[in-house]
């Protein structure tokens, strides 16, 4: 655990709670970095209530800061912000980060360095849709990131309440963006690894980010427009259609940049049947009020495919109407539908 050195989460929503509660379990130096009513309970309880079905619940202690209140620097920096995020927070993740230290990024979607150091013809191409005033390529070194994708079902129940589902698959891929495998991710990995968390170092990080990008291309969307928990989807002959039409869609796009995603929509389908109690992260920020991560998501993919040359009929009509829905939230800035575990 020391090879992790200082720790910070920045932005404890519920995976980066999640992977500081479990840290400093196995006794990490973890503060975490969290905002509003979830940094103020996490402050007078002096930690974190991890609530697991079946009455496992126990509380974690972990320290807490509010943005602009860290203390010194940080070896190791795991970045659980939304990718909508990023961009205002980009100069201060680099202020607070040593100076040999790392980022880990746990967005979903494509980042925005994807094309950055890429033996491809579109080397360097910048995804505008997910750097649109280039903050995140003049502020952060890559250098210092390690991508991260994580599989991890978990949401905040409450401020300070961490709800985590009992399952038997969780992990986590990291790998250096430049494929290189170093010592860096294997410390990293062996730090998780001792908290409980399974980790897989990979040498090709950006087919890892498609792999869970098409699936949250189907359960991310049409969770969020039809307000549905999992199980809804393959439940739905109409629904289940639209969902392979994302997959074959999502899977060429990925093709075009030399990325071969084997995924299989009936057995993604078959996965969820009978689920309707776990959520999406793009169904809780509806339900939360929050923006959407469109562009990590959905748009990255149809810019993408633009560049390419592949058609997505099913991708841009979705693209729409999440896009409206977005704009309602931030302007009338109000939650949609029931809460999260309604």
């Amino acid at each position: 655990m020391n090879d992790l050195g200082r720790v910070l989460i920045y932005g404890s929503g519920a995976i980066g709670s999640y992977v500081g509660a479990l840290l400093s379990e196995a006794g990490a130096d973890v503060t975490l970095l969290a905002r509003g009513a979830h940094a103020n309970a996490i402050a007078r309880a002096g930690g974190l209530m991890f609530q697991q079905p079946g009455g496992r619940d126990r509380h974690v202690p972990v320290k807490v800061c509010r943005p602009g209140e860290t203390v010194g620097r940080y070896d190791t920096v795991f970045v659980g912000l939304k990718a909508t995020q990023l961009a205002q927070c980009a100069q201060d993740m680099m202020r607070v980060l040593a100076a040999e230290g790392s980022l880990v990024m746990l967005q979903n979607g494509l980042p925005w360095w994807y094309f950055d150091g890429l033996d491809s013809p579109l080397r360097g191409t910048a995804l505008r849709c997910l750097d649109p005033q280039g903050e995140l390529a003049r502020s952060i070194d890559l250098r210092r990131v390690v991508g991260g994708v994580i599989y991890r079902s978990a949401e905040l129940a409450a401020p300070g309440v961490l709800l985590a589902a009992v399952i038997d698959w969780q992990r986590l891929q990291i790998g250096e963006l430049d494929g290189t495998r170093s010592d860096r991710c294997s410390r990293i990995a062996s730090g998780l690894e001792e908290a409980g968390l399974p980790v897989e170092v990979t040498a090709d990080i950006r087919t890892a980010k498609w792999e869970k990008l098409i699936g949250n291309l189907v359960w991310n969307p049409l969770s969020a427009l039809t307000q549905s928990a999992y199980g809804h989807i393959p439940a739905s002959p109409m629904a289940a259609e639209l969902a392979a039409a994302l997959v074959q869609e999502g899977t060429a796009v990925a093709k075009s940049v030399g990325v071969t995603v084997k995924l299989d929509a009936k057995a993604q389908l078959a996965r969820k049947v009978g689920n309707f109690t776990e959520h999406p992260s793009m169904l809780q920020d509806v339900r939360a009020g929050r923006p959407l991560e469109l562009d990590a998501i959905v748009n990255s993919v149809i810019e993408i495919a633009a560049l390419t040359g592949v058609a997505v009929p099913t991708l841009k009509t979705i693209a729409a109407c999440l896009t409206l829905l977005d704009e309602r939230i931030r302007m009338d800035g109000v939650a949609i539908g029931p809460s999260p575990r309604g």
